[in-house]
Formats: structure tokens, C-alpha cells, sequence
């Protein structure tokens, strides 16, 4: 059964089975990290979901298609391996919102993304990979068994084809553990309040991270985003106008609680596979995550086996790493990748990524 109605901006909405199944794609990445990012920082994951929730909706209904609404991995991942505190996060989300809102206002984003070069970008998320995978040997390491038992059920689900649905798999099994331990949460409403977790922190550490962070989302949440909604949607949707979507989403939800936002041409390709075709999907992942924010309590996260977090950031990284690698064509551009990855994880990704914005600008000075 399908319900559907007109959205005056673009396409028809629907609610049916295929929208339902293809919003989970946008969730096989988000829940690991805001799991994570809630266990390993003073977040709350309440607020964050209800950020999530209440943008999911307004973006699908904003555009009518099934935009993807995801945490910057960036300033997450470098939360969650402790380079940076909650109070860091907040400051670099509102950082990079307002940079993402004025960039996109005064349509620089096409000219941001030549400067820096999607070889430093691709590196980036590299570096972000790796330290994701340093974070999940530290999780998995003092309960390697029950790591295994989880790797194993991503494995047998990769095997038959539901790769993606094993993160959402392994996340169930973890909910269940904790349910056992803790036992069944109370519904609650989330408080009302500004910066409820924490006041932002303007220091070095979420300048490096808006920096880095900035040229991922230019590159794969702006513009290869709206490439793909040309490509898969046949909408024409400007990366502009998506940057601008994201800086007021940072602006609007880091100060309820939430994290920082953006849009993803991973996460829109993913609800397409699975199956979504119209804003309708991301009003029904809005409401599972506002349903989510309302159970979700403290004691219910500090029993979740941290073990299976290693396995699902292990999975995130893999899935990320794939992502650097998968558009280098020649050996210069891979040696930029792997150079700014292994410096962002060996010393600093802020430093990686300036440094490598410096090399790529000097060796295309020749071309």
C-alpha cells in the first residue's frame, strides 16, 4: 500500500514499502557514529537524534527527494578518537555553518573545490578511515570474542548479498544486549535548552576540524551530491543551494544539542539502492528518529557492548576508506591520498589538509 501526496517544489511525495526500505540506506552509517560519538563524548544522543529527525523531514520535504541528512564525518570521526571534545564539536559545526551558508549564498562553492583538489579531499576521508580503525582495535580489544561474533555477522550477511543491512543487524544485537542489561527505557521528551550538552569551545583543535572537514562536504555533499540528483533523480538541484541547506542545519541544530550536518552523495545513492524515490522516505526516517530520541537514555547506552561499536566503526571505515580510493586514476593523485591520509592519522588532519591543498596547488601549477 502507497500513500502519496503533490510537494509544490518538485516531486510527488510517497509513503510505501520502497520508501520505508530505502530510508533505512541513510541509516546504516548515521546510527553506528551517533551510537559511538554518544558512548566516547558527553553528547547527548537524544538531542542529536532529535536534530536528525526534525532535518530528515524538512530537507524532504524542502526538495522532495530523499536528500541524505548525515553527521560530518570528519568532526565526528575526530570526536569519537577523542581529538576533539563535545564543546569542539559544537564550535567547529557552527564554524562550518556559517562558512557553508556564505560560500553558498555567493555561489563559491565550484571554486572552493578546484582550490583545495579532490585529491586532498580523498585523502581526508582516508585519514578520518584510518582513524576510525585505530578507535575500533581500542573498543574490540578487551572483549575480542564478542568483536569476533559481530564481525562474523557482517560477514555471513555479506555473503548473501546484505552487506549494508548487517550494520543495522549488528546494531539490533547491541540494542538487545543493552535492553538485557539495563533493562526497558522509560519514554521520555528530550529537554529543551540551548547548548544542553555542553558551550561551544572557539580553540585551535575546531579550526583544524571545520578546515578539514570543509573540503569533504564541498566536495562529496555539495557537489557530487548534486550531481547525483541529476544522475539518479533527474532533478536539477545546485551544489549552492546544498551548502546552503547544510550551514543552516548546523547553525539551526548544534545549539538544541545536535551535531554537525550535512548532506552525502553515499547516503542518497544509499536510500536510492534501497529503494526511496521521493522526499517520503526522509519524512519516515524523521519520524523513526524523533520515535528513537524518546527511548534512548543514558543507562541504555552505557550497556550497549562496546565491543560490537569497534565492529561497526570498523565497517563505517572500510566503507569510507573504498570512498578515497575508488575515483584515483593515477599515481599522483593516489600518492596525495595516501600522504595526506597517513599524515592526518600520524600527526594532525588539520595540518594534512592544508598541507595537501599546498601540494596539489603546486603540482598543477604545469598543467
Amino acid at each position: 500500500m502507497a500513500y502519496s501526496f503533490r510537494s509544490d517544489r518538485a516531486t510527488e511525495l510517497e509513503f510505501s514499502t520502497s520508501e520505508l526500505t530505502g530510508a533505512l540506506g541513510d541509516s546504516v552509517t548515521v546510527l553506528p557514529l551517533l551510537v559511538a560519538l554518544a558512548a566516547t563524548t558527553s553528547v547527548s544522543l537524544p538531542h542529536v537524534l532529535v536534530g536528525f529527525g526534525v532535518f530528515q523531514i524538512v530537507w524532504g520535504l524542502y526538495y522532495g527527494l530523499p536528500l541524505s541528512v548525515e553527521p560530518m564525518k570528519a568532526l565526528v570521526g575526530l570526536a569519537i578518537v577523542g581529538s576533539l571534545s563535545y564543546p569542539e564539536l559544537a564550535a567547529a559545526g557552527l564554524l562550518a555553518g556559517g562558512v557553508l551558508l556564505v560560500v553558498g549564498q555567493f555561489g563559491l562553492v565550484g571554486r572552493l573545490q578546484r582550490v583545495v583538489g579532490e585529491p586532498v579531499v580523498r585523502g581526508v576521508q582516508l585519514a578520518v578511515a584510518l582513524l576510525l580503525l585505530e578507535a575500533a582495535v581500542g573498543l574490540s580489544v578487551d572483549a575480542p570474542v564478542v568483536a569476533l561474533g559481530g564481525f562474523a555477522v557482517v560477514a555471513a550477511f555479506a555473503l548473501v548479498g546484505y552487506r549494508q543491512a548487517s550494520v543495522l543487524v549488528v546494531l539490533a544485537l547491541g540494542g538487545v544486549a543493552a535492553v538485557a542489561t539495563a533493562g526497558v527505557p522509560t519514554p521520555r521528551v528530550p529537554t529543551v535548552g540551548v547548548f544542553p550538552a555542553g558551550t561551544p569551545a572557539f580553540t585551535g583543535p575546531p579550526l583544524e576540524g571545520t578546515i578539514a572537514q570543509l573540503g569533504m562536504t564541498i566536495g562529496n555533499a555539495a557537489i557530487a551530491t548534486a550531481l547525483l540528483c541529476g544522475d539518479l533523480y533527474n532533478r536539477d538541484v545546485s551544489a549552492d543551494s546544498l551548502s546552503k541547506s547544510m550551514g543552516a542545519t548546523c547553525l539551526a541544530a548544534v545549539p538544541i544539542g545536535g551535531v554537525p550536518m550535512c548532506h552525502g552523495s553515499g547516503g542518497l545513492a544509499g536510500k536510492y539502492a534501497f529503494g526511496a524515490r521521493t522526499g517520503g522516505a526522509n519524512v519516515l526516517l524523521g519520524l523513526g528518529y524523533l520515535a528513537l530520541a524518546l527511548v534512548t537514555a543514558g543507562a541504555l547506552l552505557a550497556a550497549f557492548p562496546v565491543a560490537l561499536l569497534g565492529v561497526l566503526l570498523v565497517v563505517v571505515a572500510l566503507e569510507l576508506g573504498r570512498a578515497a580510493f575508488a575515483p584515483v586514476s593515477d599515481g599522483r593523485s593516489l600518492a596525495l591520498v595516501i600522504g595526506v591520509g597517513v599524515l592526518g592519522l600520524a600527526v594532525n588532519v588539520g595540518l594534512a589538509f592544508v598541507l595537501g591543498a599546498v601540494a596539489f596547488w603546486w603540482l598543477s601549477r604545469g598543467e
